[in-house]
């Protein structure tokens, strides 16, 4: 049976990121005295789009990161999936955050987070089809 270990430490190296996501955007309500919604303050809606973004696509990948680790995948593929998918989600909080329009960081923030999804999937259905 496996504690899953791995699979919790990058959860909650992700569930500390998501509580700073969710702080900076009640410091930016407070801020700006705005109670729901964004009140059409950029820094705010880029803030809750962050926020979204990171709470639409997260849950699937730890929960495939998941399966994959319970699946039995070498220690060292864990680690590699999800610091990619921390780092991922790290830059592109940065590059929305931080900067006007497309950014290297939002960029390469979502194409970490599609692959580490996708390389997931593949691997779990790979484990059901051949074990």
């Amino acid at each position: 049976m496996s504690t899953l270990l791995l699979t919790g430490f990058y959860v909650s190296l992700l569930a500390v990121l998501y509580i700073g996501l969710s702080i900076n955007i009640i410091r930016l309500r407070r801020r700006f005295k705005i109670g729901i919604g964004s009140g059409e303050n950029e820094l705010l809606a880029k803030a809750i789009r962050v926020h979204g973004n990171f709470s639409e696509y997260v849950p699937l990948a730890v929960i495939l990161l998941a399966c994959y680790e319970i699946n039995g995948a070498s220690a060292i593929m864990v680690h590699a999936v999800g610091s990619i998918l921390v780092l991922g989600r790290v830059l592109h909080s940065i590059g929305l955050n931080k900067t006007v329009g497309v950014s290297q960081q939002r960029v390469f923030g979502m194409l970490s987070t599609f692959l580490v999804i996708l390389v997931l999937s593949i691997e779990n259905i790979r484990f059901f089809i051949f074990n």
